[in-house]
């Protein structure tokens, strides 16, 4: 049974949904220099997006919420939505980074959608930095591996704060912030230089944003008494290809590198007792100050939010074996569960395995803020009878039930996504994850107009029941 209270809701991206690239003052973010499908092609190779003019670039148009949040918002509340999870695009409100005063055009914006939101009673979940930032500080800054990046993350925060401060009681940081050690464009901005390893890069930058993430706690509970900001990670249960001992140390350290390492930052403010061996492996060395160390040390989050799609499987090196793909990377294939038409392994089980162990090692409230399926689908009769979909949530919900059973304090599930957007990792609109079908392509044709998939009516009587209703 879940609690009184528990937060039922979507989830979606600003870059992924808005559209309106440049409309009211807005400035250019490294998501609007991604391509469609070929983005994937440049992913290691970043320079590639600066440098080419590609055919269509998805998050320019995406699938114009930026003038469809009413109609969108309404169709949210038909499904008995209590949250929407939702970013902010920081160059809506510093179109370059490095403004004196705010775009009030942007600002503004915000205040619609978090104003529609409250009409039927939606508490707005708010990412500050969802996989974009300021094109203009990548240029001039090369990104987040600059610590200039950390003050003028600061001031665009705390502007977020004093003018939502009624409105706006839960944040997040950044999305997926452990996904920077590895996507250090797509998370961090920055581009590292052909022929330097990047891995000090990405490690150097998630340092400094677990600094900002800090700070940003450090004002959120000065400006905004009662507030919660929390940390969010991608999260992966990585189990071991066998009994064999360097199987279990192989998924040990798989899980330290995608999740562990960032979480204890961002959860518990310090550096896990391994770092000083893993840096020495890595030929990692930081630029660390003892005054940020105390930052995060006070700066901690109050919960754990995660996106969950699958799980992995892990190995010694010398197993070999079918493998599959993933949110940030894959694994070996496990016999025992089906995958995605992308790949991804679905293991609901997973879920509870998840939220037991963060809940274990971290002692604070976790979030489920992203859990959906991605599937080619084809609007017939103005609807998509989308079963798939149904049995994937209602089989990730009763694993989550059973978690809250075991004692889990689970603040709330957002589903990925309310209505199809386009997809972050291949910048396709085929991959559709949504409850609502928006007819477009990944062309960008198409007429826009939203319809209810069968899954809409499914989750209403979810969200009606309080879970109780599956």
């Amino acid at each position: 049974m879940f609690p009184k209270g528990f937060l039922w809701g979507g989830a979606t991206a600003a870059n992924q949904i808005e559209g309106a690239y440049l409309e009211d003052g807005k400035g250019l973010s490294t998501a609007d220099t991604l391509p469609g499908k070929v983005r994937f092609k440049y992913l290691f190779e970043p320079q590639a997006y600066l440098e080419n003019e590609f055919d269509y670039y998805p998050s320019r148009k995406a699938v114009d919420f930026y003038h469809h949040y009413k109609e969108d918002i309404a169709l949210m509340a038909e499904m008995g939505y209590s949250c929407y999870r939702m970013s902010i695009a920081w160059t809506r409100i510093f179109p370059t980074g490095e403004e004196e005063t705010p775009n009030e055009a942007g600002l503004k914006f915000y205040d619609d959608v978090f104003d529609e939101c409250h009409r039927y009673g939606i508490e707005p979940v708010v990412t500050i930095s969802h996989f974009e930032m300021p094109l203009a500080l990548t240029k001039k800054y090369n990104g987040w591996i600059d610590k200039k990046l950390i003050g003028l993350f600061e001031k665009y925060a705390v502007t977020l704060f004093e003018r939502y401060k009624g409105k706006v009681k839960y944040w997040l940081t950044f999305n997926e912030v452990n996904s920077v050690t590895a996507l250090i464009y797509h998370s961090g901005g920055t581009i590292v230089p052909k022929g330097e390893n990047p891995l000090p890069y990405g490690y150097q930058i998630l340092h400094n944003q677990a600094v900002a993430s800090a700070r940003a706690v450090l004002r959120a509970h000065e400006i905004i008494p009662g507030s919660m900001v929390g940390c969010m990670m991608s999260y992966a249960p990585v189990y071991a290809h066998s009994c064999h001992p360097d199987d279990v140390t192989a998924a040990r350290e798989q899980y330290r590198d995608r999740e562990g390492f960032a979480l204890d930052l961002f959860a518990k403010g310090k550096y896990p007792f391994y770092a000083k061996r893993w840096f020495a492996e890595k030929n990692i060395r930081l630029d660390v100050t003892e005054e940020e160390l105390e930052t995060m040390r006070r700066g901690q989050c109050d919960f754990i939010s995660i996106s969950y799609y699958m799980s992995l499987v892990s190995a010694r090196k010398e197993v070999t074996g079918e493998m599959t793909a993933g949110n940030m990377g894959g694994g070996l294939k496990n016999p025992y569960l089906e995958t995605s038409e992308w790949g991804w392994q679905i293991d609901p089980a997973g879920l509870r395995t998840s939220l037991n162990d963060i809940y274990e090692r971290y002692e604070k409230p976790v979030f489920v803020v992203e859990n959906g399926i991605g599937v080619k689908e084809i609007l017939k009769d103005d609807t998509v009878e989308d079963d798939y979909r149904i049995a994937y949530h209602k089989a990730h919900i009763e694993q989550m039930e059973q978690a809250v059973e075991d004692g889990v304090e689970v603040l709330g599930y957002c589903v990925w996504s309310p209505m199809d957007i386009v997809s972050n990792s291949t910048g396709e609109m085929a991959k559709r994850y949504g409850f609502i079908y928006i007819d477009a392509d990944d062309e960008g044709n198409g007429t826009y107009r939203r319809f209810k998939k069968k899954s809409f009516a499914w989750f209403k009587k979810v969200t009606a029941s309080n879970g109780s209703e599956l």
